[in-house]
């Protein structure tokens, strides 16, 4: 009963009064954002929602649109703006999701959504995933979040797909709050957040 009815309602009530609630910080970031990235403060991408359909993820920008001399986008790190950090590091850039959230296309915990070109590189197993909406929070994420490999990201997923339940959102949540207060897992080793997945047999 609860993964099916009682869960949607509360990511509803949530997210509407998480976004009333936050509107004044929202908007300063907004500002702020607006100014260095050339009047962009949203990003906007393509993800694989519940049962893999597609819809359009929104966060707030933390990367500039720098390129080198061949018009090719500079490295992540490269790109990356001093608000940017602080918002990224911050979680913040995560916020606007809320949105999603809204509109029923993801959930306040559960699966990352990730991009449409890996849904081709996921054995039976892991795409188990997308049985679920996607989420802003997730079991990977309050367990090593960035900082871990994409096979052991991927078991966190699956198992929390299994074990769905409001005890268990309840645990990720406080958890999340404590990871961003910690500032634990955000990037991998030698990226500004995750090296790509180019699948299982790598």
């Amino acid at each position: 009963m609860y993964p099916k009815f009682f869960k949607r309602i509360i990511d509803f009530v949530f997210a509407f009064f998480g976004l009333l609630f936050l509107s004044p910080l929202l908007i300063l970031v907004t500002i702020g954002l607006f100014i260095v990235n050339n009047g962009k403060p949203f990003f906007f991408q393509l993800r694989p929602g519940l049962h893999e359909r597609i819809f359009k993820i929104v966060k707030f920008k933390t990367m500039n649109d720098k390129k080198d001399a061949d018009g090719k986008l500079l490295p992540d790190a490269d790109r990356l703006t001093l608000i940017g950090a602080i918002v990224r590091k911050t979680s913040l850039d995560e916020i606007p999701q809320l949105i999603n959230v809204l509109k029923g296309e993801m959930s306040l915990i559960g699966p990352r959504p990730l991009l449409p070109q890996y849904l081709p590189l996921y054995n039976q197993e892991q795409r188990k995933r997308h049985l679920v909406r996607p989420g802003i929070t997730g079991w990977a994420q309050v367990n090593g979040r960035n900082a871990i490999s994409w096979q052991q990201k991927f078991t966190y997923d699956v198992w929390y797909v299994d074990n769905i339940s409001f005890v268990l959102d309840l645990k990720i949540l406080l958890l999340t709050v404590k990871k961003v207060f910690v500032r634990e897992g955000i990037s991998q080793d030698g990226h500004v957040t995750i090296s790509p997945f180019i699948g299982n047999d790598n």
